[in-house]
């Protein structure tokens, strides 16, 4: 919310035929404006778009006069605002400009609906970004509340929708049953049947709403007539699953009990399930939301009893978890556990490991490199290129065989190649303390090192394609000795980035300095394939 006569960007877009906008402006420019526009509306009646630079008169550098009018017809009103959005941007990339800011147009004195126009402007301005690297601000005026909130809306609507995109998820067959994880909306999942705890308000009002006041009044009534079940099934009503199982379920601050309790919440969703003759079920990432439980604790019980029940009752089940898409760490977390082993099977087993790696028995994950390999040459060559006036010597390489890591990362690797249709990865440095290195090692680059390495273009984990750069955020150790990861990075789409990002923008996979910085935001979009050891002549 702000004033668009103040707005800090490149371009501003203003209607001439709103009139209170553009007069407002034309003040703000002391008359130099109004004079420019007006000259070159002479010089030119039938051009559609008028660009006029502000000669510091504004803070922005140029304003774009450009028509547009309302329409009572949803399908012209559409249409409209797509040409006036995608008219500025085309514009404003061909003239290399980085940052444009547009009003919220059609939200006044018109009769449009506000809610149509935030959506066809969030739309188009989403549409238009997988072409233009641009920022895009839109506007609203600080009384305006209604307008704001329905434009947030549109993009928060758009934003969980991204997300399921990005994160389509994993599925591993564990004994005769199949388990997956995914980012959604459990209201949506077709299956037989969908769990929710009784103690989760959120979800249980959630799921109420969508499927319709008869379910609320239907599970009321089953409540009041025996308040000491510990399921009550419902019938789905408007949701798209055969039926509901509400269970009892509450959280505990002593870990025993609380693992207990999510073992006995499993158990009793799956035998319930079969004795209703049902083959999937849906549970939610229970239990990691508002109790202050344990992330880790409670996906690694929930996997767990899943994959128990699924094996040594050798049950052909479609098992699902989940999880809502702005919680991505919890989604990380149940994919991670998903990947680990279980007894009887083995899901990192399917996963195609490099050729160079060495078979371990012992859960070994840093293997020397030997300096007369062309695996060593490869990475030797690329760092000690740009290091070599430093004064640097390198005592080893290391290969980092973590299996689970690197399954999860090819996961998300497949994930990047389906949507963006071309490989985006780039071998980039991250230069660390050795402390972090051996944690690094254990536990991939995971979020409590976001922010380690600054924060200038936004609060992740920070890879440099300079090694030089990432030298600077190593630390010697007693010996003097140096830690710098050569890492497989995922970039995807990329955006400038600033501090105050702690994810990427909507559409956007990383942050970026647009030279040779990129920052990442995902456990699983980078894999530190070696470790380089080295020390400096001269520290």
């Amino acid at each position: 919310m702000g004033d668009l006569t103040t707005e800090q960007s490149d371009i501003i877009v203003v209607c001439p035929s709103l009139r209170y906008l553009f007069d407002t402006v034309c003040q703000a420019g002391e008359g130099l404006i109004d004079a420019a526009y007006a000259d070159a509306l002479e010089e030119n009646p039938q051009a559609y778009i008028i660009d006029i630079e502000t000669d510091g008169q504004l803070p922005s550098d140029v304003i774009y006069f450009i028509p547009w009018k309302p329409h009572s017809d949803e399908n012209l009103l559409r249409k409209s605002l797509q040409k006036f959005i995608s008219i500025a941007m085309e514009k404003a990339a061909y003239d290399g400009y980085r940052r444009i800011a547009f009003p919220a147009i059609g939200c006044g004195e018109y009769g449009c609906s506000v809610n149509l126009v935030a959506q066809i402007f969030i739309e188009e301005i989403h549409r238009l970004l997988t072409t233009y690297s641009i920022s895009v601000s839109i506007v609203i005026e600080p009384s305006k509340k209604a307008i704001y909130h329905a434009f947030q809306a549109q993009i928060d609507r758009l934003y969980i929708t991204q997300q399921e995109l990005n994160y389509s998820g994993i599925s591993s067959d564990i004994g005769k049953g199949k388990l997956e994880i995914k980012m959604g909306d459990i209201t949506r999942e077709k299956v037989d049947v969908i769990i929710v705890s009784s103690s989760s308000i959120n979800l249980k009002s959630a799921i109420m709403e969508a499927a319709g006041d008869d379910i609320q009044s239907f599970y009321d009534d089953e409540l009041n007539y025996n308040q000491c079940s510990l399921l009550i099934p419902t019938p789905p009503g408007d949701l798209p699953c055969e039926t509901i199982f509400f269970i009892k379920w509450k959280p505990n601050d002593d870990e025993a009990i609380l693992q207990q309790s999510i073992v006995d919440f499993v158990s009793n969703a799956i035998q319930n399930m079969i004795s209703y003759g049902f083959n999937s079920i849906a549970f939610p990432a229970m239990g990691c939301g508002d109790y202050g439980c344990s992330v880790v604790l409670v996906v690694k019980t929930l996997i767990k009893e899943v994959k128990n029940q699924l094996l040594k009752r050798k049950l052909p089940l479609k098992v699902i978890f989940v999880v809502q898409p702005d919680s991505v760490n919890v989604y990380d977390e149940f994919c991670k556990q998903a990947l680990k082993s279980s007894e009887g099977v083995d899901i990192i087993a399917l996963c195609q490991f490099p050729d160079t790696w060495i078979h371990s028995a012992n859960d070994r994950k840093r293997f020397p490199v030997s300096p007369n390999t062309d695996e060593y040459m490869s990475v030797f060559q690329d760092f000690y290129q740009e290091m070599s006036n430093m004064d640097i010597c390198v005592i080893k390489i290391e290969r980092i065989q973590n299996e689970r890591w690197y399954a999860q990362y090819l996961a998300h690797c497949q994930e990047f190649q389906k949507r963006m249709k071309r490989n985006t990865e780039k071998r980039l440095y991250h230069g660390c303390s050795e402390k972090a290195a051996n944690l690094i090692i254990e536990d991939c680059f995971n979020r409590s090192f976001a922010g380690v390495n600054g924060t200038v273009y936004g609060v992740g984990v920070y890879f440099s394609s300079k090694p030089s750069y990432s030298h600077t955020y190593t630390r010697p150790n007693a010996d003097g000795e140096r830690c710098m990861f050569v890492s497989r990075v995922l970039i995807g789409k990329s955006t400038l980035g600033n501090s105050s990002m702690k994810t990427p923008p909507l559409g956007f996979d990383t942050t970026t300095d647009n030279k040779h910085i990129f920052v990442t935001y995902h456990d699983a979009q980078a894999y530190a394939e070696y470790l380089i050891t080295y020390i400096r002549d001269r520290q």
